[in-house]
């Protein structure tokens, strides 16, 4: 049975260290890639273009949009995040499961285009710890960490269109978890159709 490329798509709120858990899933497992964003914000403290994000402005944001250059771009606090499609079309090819960590807007637009793929939701172990962890970053005003927790209560609406949450509180055990669930859906009828085609035939050929 041939091994196809999944889009995982990974989303949460901000602060619940969705960040943290890709990088800590990629370092363990060689059989998925992090898809890097082109994002319009500025780098923050330690960041590099090409990374954690293509860092772009504006102008050259809106021209990857005009070429069909993203699969998928959202707005998010003031600034623009899309995925390249070129990054993750030729990692599906060659059987890699490719991750997307972006937001709830942005995995809706992907499962339209790409049934297939598979929408994880990272969960806190409560709002008070969420609200921490984005204090303790440090790296934000408390007028900005007020506008991340609004969103994050606009965002948690939307959770049910996802096909599984998983709680960040053991980072690892979460990463235990998303590996799990990543190889279950792989092993989902719908997804192998063609070798259950072939299976179908072959019997009927004995």
């Amino acid at each position: 049975m041939n091994r196809k490329g999944l889009i995982i798509v990974v989303s949460g709120f901000s602060g619940v260290g969705k960040g943290t858990l890709m990088k800590e899933l990629i370092k363990r497992y060689d059989r998925y890639a992090l898809s890097v964003s082109a994002t319009t914000r500025c780098p923050r403290p330690g960041e590099e273009n090409g990374r954690e994000y293509f860092f772009v402005s504006n102008e050259e944001f809106e021209r990857l949009i005009e070429e069909n250059g993203l699969i998928e771009h959202a707005g998010f606090v003031n600034h623009y995040y899309g995925t390249p499609r070129k990054f993750v079309e030729d990692k599906l090819s060659d059987g890699i499961d490719v991750i997307l960590e972006i937001e709830i807007q942005g995995a809706r637009q992907i499962k339209k285009q790409y049934p297939d793929a598979v929408l994880l939701f990272v969960m806190p172990p409560s709002a008070i710890e969420l609200k921490n962890r984005l204090i303790g970053r440090g790296t934000e005003s408390a007028e900005v960490i007020d506008k991340r927790l609004k969103r994050a209560k606009e965002e948690a609406v939307g959770i049910e269109d996802y096909d599984y949450i998983v709680v960040n509180d053991d980072l690892d055990e979460c990463v235990q978890k998303v590996h799990q669930i990543i190889d279950a859906a792989h092993h989902a009828p719908f997804r192998n159709i063609d070798f259950i085609n072939t299976i179908r035939n072959e019997l009927f050929e004995l």
